[in-house]
C-alpha cells in the first residue's frame, strides 16, 4: 500500500509541559466533554424550572439548590465505574492478582519494578462501566435530592452524547482503541502502533455521537417529545450501544482474550444496554 494515500497520525499526548509536568489531550477532552454536558443540564433544568426544592433546616423552611450537586454525582460515578469497567472487564487477570495491581486499579498509581510508585493517571477506562457508575451515581443523586429519578436519566441522556464524542476525540489523540488495518482513503496510520493503515474507530464513534446529540435535541426542542417517562434515556443507550455493537467490527481487539471470540468484550456488554434501552422507549409510551 502507499503510504501517501493515507493519513499519518502521531500527535504529541500532552498539550503542554511544564517540566516534568503537563496536560494531557485525553484528559482535557474528558474535562471539556463533562464541562459541556454540565451546561446543558443545567440549561435543561432551568427550562424544566428544576432549580430548588423546600427543606427544613434548624426548624425554618429553606430553598436548597438541586442542581449544583449532580455534577460531582456524574463525574465520580462515570470515573468510578469506567476504571472499576475496565480492570474488571477487561484485565481481571492483572489487576485481581496482587494487593499493588488492586491498589492501582484503585489510585492512579503504578508499582514500579524498583518497588517506588509512579503517578501515571487512570491508563485504561470502560464506557460500559462509566454508563453503570453512571446509572448508579443518578439513582443516589434521585434519592437524596428529591427529584424523579426518570427526569435526571432522561436530562442527563440528552446531554451524554456529547461527553462520550470527547472521550473518543480524547482516545483520538492518544492513538488508542485503534481499528483493523483497511485500504479505505480515509484510514490513520498511527505511527506509535505500526505503520499499517486502520480504521479510525474512535473518529467514527465521536461522529457518531455528535449526531447522536442533535437527535436528542431534536425530540426535546422540536418533537417536545416530554421529559420524565425515560424515552430519551431509552434513545440514548439504545443509538450508543447498538453503534457500539456494530462499530466494534472495525476495531482491533484490545486484549489477548479476545482473540477468536464470535463477539468482543465490547459487543458482548453493549447487548443488555440495549434491551434495557428498547425498553425503556416502549416503556415511556404507556
Amino acid at each position: 500500500m502507499n503510504n501517501l494515500l493515507f493519513i499519518l497520525w502521531n500527535p504529541d499526548t500532552y498539550i503542554f509541559h511544564v517540566g516534568s509536568w503537563g496536560i494531557r489531550w485525553y484528559s482535557t477532552c474528558w474535562l471539556i466533554g463533562l464541562v459541556g454536558a454540565y451546561f446543558m443540564v443545567k440549561w435543561l433544568f432551568s427550562d424544566q424550572r428544576i432549580t430548588t426544592r423546600t427543606i427544613m433546616k434548624d426548624g425554618k423552611k429553606v430553598e436548597e439548590n438541586v442542581f449544583d450537586p449532580l455534577f460531582m454525582y456524574c463525574f465520580l460515578g462515570i470515573l468510578i465505574g469506567a476504571r472499576l469497567g475496565h480492570c474488571l472487564f477487561y484485565q481481571p487477570d492483572y489487576f485481581l492478582t496482587s494487593w499493588d495491581h488492586a491498589i492501582e486499579m484503585i489510585l492512579p498509581i503504578h508499582h514500579m519494578p524498583n518497588g517506588s510508585w509512579r503517578f501515571v493517571g487512570y491508563e485504561g477506562l470502560a464506557s460500559h462501566g462509566g454508563t453503570l457508575g453512571l446509572m448508579l451515581a443518578l439513582v443516589l443523586y434521585s434519592r437524596q435530592m428529591g427529584v424523579k429519578l426518570w427526569t435526571v436519566l432522561d436530562n442527563i441522556a440528552i446531554a451524554t452524547p456529547i461527553t462520550a464524542c470527547f472521550i473518543r476525540l480524547g482516545n483520538l489523540m492518544n492513538s488508542e482503541i485503534i481499528g483493523k488495518v483497511t485500504d479505505v482513503p480515509w484510514a490513520f496510520i498511527f505511527e506509535r502502533v505500526d505503520q499499517q493503515p486502520r480504521h479510525p474507530g474512535q473518529l467514527y464513534e465521536a461522529i457518531a455521537y455528535a449526531c447522536f446529540f442533535f437527535v436528542g435535541w431534536y425530540f426535546y426542542r422540536h418533537a417536545k417529545r416530554p421529559v420524565g417517562h425515560g424515552f430519551y434515556f431509552g434513545l440514548c443507550i439504545t443509538l450508543i450501544f447498538a453503534f457500539r455493537f456494530f462499530i466494534e467490527y472495525t476495531k482491533d481487539v484490545q486484549v489477548d482474550f479476545e482473540q477468536g471470540m464470535l463477539l468482543n468484550m465490547g459487543q458482548i456488554l453493549s447487548i443488555p444496554f440495549v434491551i434495557l434501552g428498547i425498553y425503556c422507549m416502549k416503556r415511556s409510551g404507556k
